[in-house]
């Protein structure tokens, strides 16, 4: 009978040190992060300190009560002009992927016209609408007509800053939501199909709800876009922060700390809409591996040493 004996373990040498890690040091980061600190306080200590920005002035006419009703005209724009874009966004993309050439087609010439021409254009058109026709009217094509409007007296400047805002966003809506559903893999369609589902139906249970994590991100950016975008009224005259301001200054001449109010309310609610805009989208983002994924902070970014070197 043969016997196996065991090797003995081989011993390491005594000369051999443990491994000592030492971090990667980011200086340029570091100098970066002073060079950054340091300008921000030179700006900040420049605009605080400015007498010419009459600070106790914009502070006198923040909350002015013309200031404030021309924060409400604009957040009701804002608000209406977005439910007008994104209803004809909707409708728009969907017509766009229709099958039929001319539901497409006109889907595209209202795409390529209120694109292609300026918005500023588009609202004073709509304001002026009466120069080109006096009355408005239902009734038979080529027949009599049943009831007429006069024009002036049906688009008001609220009307014509609606119409100008709301149709012209629905043409950048359109292409918005027509990406969010090409988005949604062709399977699905197929599958709902194959189950008897209209296309109706798959569209709004189905398609809609998956393209929704394409639609959101672009969608909060438009209506952040479109609070910004309603001072463009003050070309036909319609009363909102901007013409609240310049109503104001017009007045006691105190152009830059009323341009300053206007600026910080549009900082105001830019910024709380980017916060709604934020946590819509990790609604709409459950599930995916983006929502998975633990994200370091910005102190970590900032200020890792990342990974070891050995030496």
């Amino acid at each position: 009978m043969s016997s196996s004996s065991e090797a003995p373990p081989s011993e390491a040498p005594a000369d051999v040190k443990p491994i000592k890690a030492v971090p990667v040091r980011h200086y340029g980061r570091w100098v970066a992060g002073v060079i950054i600190l340091f300008v921000a306080f030179i700006v900040a200590r420049s605009v605080i300190t400015n007498n010419a920005l009459h600070w106790p002035v914009v502070g006198d006419y923040l909350f002015d009560d013309r200031i404030l009703r021309g924060l409400q005209n604009t957040l009701i724009l804002t608000v209406i002009s977005m439910v007008i874009g994104i209803v004809g966004g909707i409708l728009l993309a969907v017509m766009r992927l229709s099958p039929n050439p001319l539901t497409s087609g006109a889907a595209a010439v209202y795409i390529w016209l209120f694109r292609g021409t300026p918005l500023i254009t588009q609202l004073i058109i709509w304001n002026f609408l009466g120069l080109a026709y006096s009355r408005i009217g239902l009734g038979i094509p080529f027949g009599p007509t049943f009831v007429s409007w006069d024009t002036n007296l049906l688009i008001t400047q609220f009307t014509a800053s609606l119409l100008g805002l709301g149709l012209n966003e629905a043409a950048y809506m359109a292409e918005i939501v027509r990406g969010g559903i090409q988005s949604v893999d062709d399977g699905q369609l197929e599958a709902a199909s194959a189950l008897g589902m209209s296309r109706t139906r798959t569209l709004r249970r189905i398609i809609l709800p998956q393209a929704m994590r394409v639609i959101i991100p672009p969608t909060g950016n438009e209506t952040i876009s479109m609070l910004k975008t309603t001072s463009l009224v003050v070309t036909i005259g319609y009363f909102e922060l901007m013409v609240a301001a310049q109503t104001i200054y017009s007045q006691n001449l105190q152009t830059v700390p009323l341009l300053i109010v206007a600026a910080l309310w549009y900082l105001f609610m830019t910024s709380v809409l980017t916060l709604v805009q934020i946590q819509i989208e990790k609604r709409f983002s459950r599930g995916t591996s983006r929502d998975v994924v633990q994200r370091p902070a910005w102190r970590s970014k900032l200020f890792s040493r990342g990974g070891g070197n050995v030496t």
